[in-house]
């Protein structure tokens, strides 16, 4: 069956600095309910607009600098059980079609002492060499706590378009203690052929509560709002400079009773090397993963059921779910002894 594809779809954009929030809540409900995408501005939080835009290219260079080395230092920091670390080429799952690519994973940590840190998502990231990547690390780590201070914002103005108390997910069962990923993403030249079923990163939904992408302005990502639709209509999704598009996970749409769309995106490649933090080269981005806490229990919220409404899914752990999805997306590959990390 022939797809549609190649046409623009624009998208609503939220203002954080808008300090009416109930005006902002309403236009993003309609954005949510409709594609489950958006773009987000004024996202520099803490104040310093010039040192959160030079922390992202810096970001974005010592991405770079990773995906550079030779395959043999890059295999000494190769993922654990829990995904942190660094994935090979075609160690992804290629049944969506994904073209060849490698990838790093980094996320949350549990603190010293911290019962946290025994849960399997908040153990301890695997780490370059800082010998060979000297500054890699806090670069890394500065900018996930940058992205999560953004991710926690837009957060309250979700609540708030749900009917719920702005701090609603400011809880420690939610977003006080949650699972934080960010991932680097490495894209080996070739093309994109939707008629073969090659893509830079196959038709999927994201996991988690939303997923946060900084873009250099090349279109190369397209969403399709219904999956069944027969043929499937494919859009791009332009790039806004200085925004960052955001996309809405599955957890939001159990949470929400499927009010609130986690639609299905991919990424075509067009040949040429694409790195997820290179500012050198054509279509780049980082994602940034957000989910809630390992325990909280995603069940139908309050506001989004009914006696005519019930819920549609089942409860189940954050950590649970995740757990499930991320065996149905990866293969399971062990690291050999000695290149496994110690």
């Amino acid at each position: 069956m022939r797809k549609m594809e190649n046409k623009v779809l624009p998208l609503t954009c939220l203002d954080l600095a808008n300090f009416d929030l109930l005006q902002s809540a309403v236009s993003l409900k309609q954005a949510c309910m409709d594609c489950g995408f958006f773009y987000v501005i004024n996202h520099d939080i803490s104040g310093f607009f010039f040192y959160f835009e030079e922390l992202k290219e810096e970001v974005f260079e010592q991405s770079k600098k990773f995906f550079d080395l030779p395959l043999e230092d890059k295999m000494k920091a190769l993922r654990n059980e829990t995904h942190r670390g660094y994935s090979p080429a075609l160690e992804q799952n290629q049944i969506h079609g994904d073209y060849n690519k490698e990838s790093f994973f980094m996320g949350t940590e549990g603190l010293k002492d911290d019962p946290l840190k025994a849960k399997p998502f908040y153990r301890p990231n695997i780490w370059p060499d800082s010998d060979v990547l000297p500054g890699w690390r806090m670069t890394m780590e500065n900018y996930h706590q940058e992205l999560l201070r953004v991710c926690k914002a837009i957060a309250r103005i979700l609540a708030l378009a749900l009917d719920l108390d702005a701090d609603y997910f400011n809880t420690s069962e939610m977003l006080e203690n949650p699972i934080a990923y960010m991932r680097l993403l490495h894209y080996e030249g070739g093309m994109s052929d939707s008629s073969r079923g090659i893509y830079g990163c196959g038709a999927h939904t994201d996991h988690g509560m939303m997923t946060l992408l900084a873009t250099d302005g090349v279109m190369g990502l397209q969403i399709c709002k219904d999956k069944d639709m027969k043929p499937q209509k494919w859009e791009y999704v332009p790039s806004i400079d200085g925004a960052y598009i955001v996309n809405l996970g599955d957890v939001l749409e159990r949470w929400s009773n499927g009010l609130f769309k986690s639609t299905m995106h991919r990424v075509l490649a067009n040949g040429q090397d694409r790195y997820s933090a290179s500012i050198k080269f054509m279509l780049t981005f980082i994602p940034f993963f957000l989910s809630p806490s390992h325990d909280c229990l995603i069940e139908c919220l309050p506001t989004c059921q009914s006696e005519n409404n019930l819920p549609k899914y089942p409860a189940i752990t954050c950590s649970a779910y995740l757990t499930q999805r991320y065996k149905e997306s990866h293969r399971e590959t062990r690291a050999s002894p000695e290149n496994r990390p110690k």
